[in-house]
């Protein structure tokens, strides 16, 4: 590799963030655009397109193999926390839910201080992303790259939450992106024609042949390269060594919510006490990089046995969602569920509870967690990860919630719906008492894989990024991916990422 190249654009990271933007940011021809992404290609790797098997990819040769920090709270547990690591990025190795939350949680960026960024500005990109199988309308978009489809034939689960869900008295919507998202409903899934819709697939794969976009796998950002406050480019190893890229207009870091902090402590920007401990030179005083990290806390399932067989898994492995109000009083909703088709437990669970043969889950969470924790560096060495700890449970709301969150399942096990599908209850075998509820959400409480918030966007003493999403104190220098966002949205993050970087590319074309 050139150690003389020179691009107008280098990208960062080939997930759902830096696929869009190197597609967008090269249908101008005059502009010279450089995505670089750790990972390898995602043709050709078949496992990657089959939606019924993804989880099998956690942990595997595409994921990262990040690991949150070991919890007091969780039993000491630490708690993985998968990343896609190849081009598709997480939307390569995802459950492909595209799910957008309420409009609430994107009115509250602006709140926080990220300027303009609301529902209202991103609804135009979220409908330009999508090709909805029902057509557009005012909140939905039809034609974009991401096809986005419900499931035609529902495993007989996902049927049974739907229908569990009317005996309860909630609602039953059509569409989970509608202008409610509180009830139950078919998941949007980002499935055509029995395959995974990844980024990579969706925009990369039909701009591939543009003479002027330029894709390289197997690379990996040592260094963000510097002069004065201007970053100039990448220093990267790849298959033909270590080189320099220069970037004459932008680089654009896509590395998500725990590479692009990194990536920026390890160039001197962060808290300048933690940059001094571990020998680096302050080159600019940004005490919020990696702070805000927000995750949702997942309880890994509550596990029933079926009365009998249910069937090959289809769909995502899932197919339905349900959302509701641990509290009657909330403005929102805060708890979330979903299907899984087969047994769903964390190690610790499964080693006390038998849950061979023909079991199935549904499993709560918390879309709209108090607790906030933080990214840290570990090292000076960037091939050493840095210390990433989301707290869970460090806020006591949280763990009343996820309490709450058992009994409502427990609810829909009890309706005419369930019952019929459902033999007994394996994983809690029975429902429980508050103490051991709590014991149990200690014991399965895992993560949606949805970290952010960890390079907010603001104007604040912590925020890190402006909102044209550039690097406070830094010349060409933004940050594209889910680290900006300074609220968690209540739903999962390859939508509002997706929508945030197509906003991104417009930003940076000056086209708003």
């Amino acid at each position: 590799m050139s150690t003389t190249e020179v691009f107008d654009y280098v990208i960062v990271g080939g997930g759902s963030a830096g696929c869009v933007l190197a597609a967008r940011l090269s249908e101008d021809p005059d502009t010279r655009v450089l995505l670089v992404e750790a990972g390898p290609g995602h043709a050709g790797a078949t496992q990657l397109e089959k939606p019924a098997t993804w989880a099998a990819l956690l942990g595997g040769a595409y994921d990262w193999g990040h690991t949150y920090a070991p919890n007091p709270r969780l039993g000491g547990r630490a708690v993985p926390i998968p990343r896609g690591r190849v081009l598709g990025g997480s939307s390569s190795i995802n459950a492909m839910l595209w799910y957008r939350g309420c409009s609430a949680d994107y009115d509250a960026w602006e709140a926080a201080g990220a300027k303009g960024w609301n529902f209202a500005s991103l609804l135009p990109y979220f409908r330009r992303a999508e090709d909805w199988e029902g057509g557009a309308t005012d909140l939905r978009g039809a034609g974009g790259p991401i096809r986005i489809t419900r499931p035609v034939d529902p495993h007989p689960a996902a049927r049974a939450l739907l229908e569990a869900a009317a005996e309860l008295g909630m609602v039953v919507l059509d569409d989970s992106n509608g202008p409610d998202v509180a009830g139950a409903s078919l998941a949007n899934l980002t499935i055509a024609d029995g395959q995974r819709v990844s980024t990579a697939r969706a925009y990369l794969d039909p701009a591939a042949r543009r003479g002027n976009l330029t894709v390289r796998v197997g690379v990996t950002v040592r260094e963000l390269l510097f002069e004065g406050n201007r970053c100039t480019g990448v220093r990267v190893d790849g298959p033909d060594g270590a080189a320099d890229i220069h970037a004459d207009v932008e680089t654009l870091l896509c590395a998500g919510a725990i590479s692009s902090p990194h990536l920026l402590l390890l160039a001197g920007i962060g808290d300048p006490a933690q940059l001094r401990r571990h020998g680096l030179p302050v080159r600019l005083s940004l005490p919020g990089v990696g702070r805000n990290l927000q995750d949702h806390p997942l309880l890994m399932g509550v596990n029933f046995r079926a009365r009998a067989p249910l069937g090959p898994a289809r769909d995502n492995g899932g197919g339905a969602i349900l959302n509701w109000r641990s509290d009657p009083q909330l403005e929102h909703p805060d708890l979330h569920a979903f299907v899984v088709q087969g047994a769903h437990a964390t190690p610790e669970v499964a080693a006390r509870h038998d849950l061979t043969g023909d079991v199935f889950a549904v499993s709560p969470g918390l879309m709209r967690a108090h607790s906030v924790g933080e990214l840290t560096l570990r090292s000076a060495d960037p091939g050493v990860s840095p210390h990433i700890d989301p707290r869970y449970l460090s806020d006591p709301r949280d763990l009343a919630a996820l309490v709450a969150g058992l009994d409502r399942v427990f609810d829909l096990a009890d309706t005419v719906a369930y019952r019929a599908l459902v033999e007994r209850p394996v994983a809690p075998e029975r429902r429980l008492g508050p103490s051991e509820a709590a014991e149990f959400v200690r014991m399965s409480c895992s993560t949606f894989f949805h970290t952010a918030g960890t390079c907010a966007m603001g104007y604040g003493a912590d925020a890190v990024v402006d909102a044209e999403l550039r690097v406070h104190g830094a010349d060409g220098l933004r940050v594209v991916d889910a680290s900006v966002m300074p609220v968690l949205p209540s739903c999962n993050t390859n939508a509002p990422v997706i929508a945030l970087a197509e906003r991104g590319a417009a930003l940076i074309r000056g086209e708003e």
